[in-house]
């Protein structure tokens, strides 16, 4: 904490030890530099170091002068009283304030890098849809829509990743074209917006009723069980489950051309689609009923996802 004569006051914080050092060394180097007939006497100059283990006196005054330790956290306090001229400092302040504010990112920059979330990615899928008016997000069908026009005869389309910067980007332009160039990274947003889901497209209190469904033998009574859970999911989850896996299916229909199997669908998408609340010691096991269960819906869509009649 600086204080001045008139008044103004700067705290200046950091639990970082090098750092508190080197803002002691830069004032004190300032106020050293000063004329020698503004400085200002060793008795109302004082310097402290408050750490949660210890009390250090930079100027070596008299150990009287020591506050109690603070315990929650580490911090420099600097008392000082000089009598510099106060318009030079407010103007050195004003400086340094609008150098400060001109280099922060811009909002822009932040989302495209991610730091700051948008309204779709990472939403829960029923607010997003919620929010269009809709229950299959427009990112999802947009994402769709350009894969099945020109990337569904792509060597290792889904498996190959793209620019993750690009992606990044593509999450805040979706209705500019440029970005929607690299095939890979229209997959690996549309995956990302999966991952990114607080609960996944498969409800986590749906995900042990899935497991225990694809561990049945009987391969009729296993479809069914499967079928049977689909169709109690929200209506949000299944209208998307069911577009999305209409669009996977026609990715392994050209499996000759791109080389993705239902097998290889499954094994990229298992862990993005579903997965338990909170992991146990059986990660693997669950990436194998993960994997075989997107792999049967894909192997088996018309009759998971079709009519009754059919």
């Amino acid at each position: 904490q600086i204080t001045t004569v008139s008044g103004n006051e700067f705290l200046l914080q950091s639990d970082i030890d090098f750092l508190i050092l080197d803002w002691f060394h830069a004032i004190k180097n300032a106020i050293d530099r000063l004329p020698k007939e503004q400085r200002i006497t060793s008795r109302n100059l004082e310097f402290k170091v408050r750490r949660s283990s210890s009390i250090e006196l930079l100027n070596n005054l008299d150990t009287e002068s020591k506050e109690p330790k603070p315990e929650h956290r580490k911090s420099l306090i600097f008392r000082l009283n000089y009598s510099a001229s106060d318009t030079n400092d407010r103007n050195r302040v004003k400086s340094r304030l609008k150098k400060f504010i001109s280099r922060r990112p811009s909002l822009k920059t932040l989302q495209e890098k991610g730091l700051i979330k948008d309204q779709i990615f990472g939403s829960h899928l029923h607010l997003v849809c919620e929010h269009e008016k809709s229950t299959v997000p427009q990112f999802v069908r947009l994402c769709i829509k350009a894969v099945e026009r020109r990337g569904l005869d792509v060597d290792g389309i889904y498996r190959v990743s793209g620019n993750l910067a690009t992606i990044q980007k593509l999450r805040f332009v979706v209705n500019q074209g440029n970005q929607w160039e690299d095939i890979h990274v229209v997959t690996g947003a549309l995956k990302m917006f999966f991952r990114e889901l607080p609960e996944p497209l498969f409800p986590y209190r749906f995900f042990e009723q899935f497991v225990e469904a694809i561990k049945i033998q009987d391969n009729t009574t296993r479809i069914k069980s499967i079928r049977s859970l689909v169709k109690k999911l929200p209506r949000p989850n299944y209208d998307t489950m069911k577009i999305l896996f209409e669009h996977l299916q026609k990715i392994a229909a050209k499996e000759s051309v791109n080389l993705m199997s239902t097998q290889s669908l499954g094994i990229v998408f298992g862990p993005t689609l579903l997965r338990p609340e909170k992991e146990t010691g059986n990660m693997a096991v669950h990436m194998l009923y993960q994997n075989q269960i997107v792999e049967l819906m894909l192997s088996e869509y018309s009759k998971i996802f079709g009519s009754e009649e059919d």
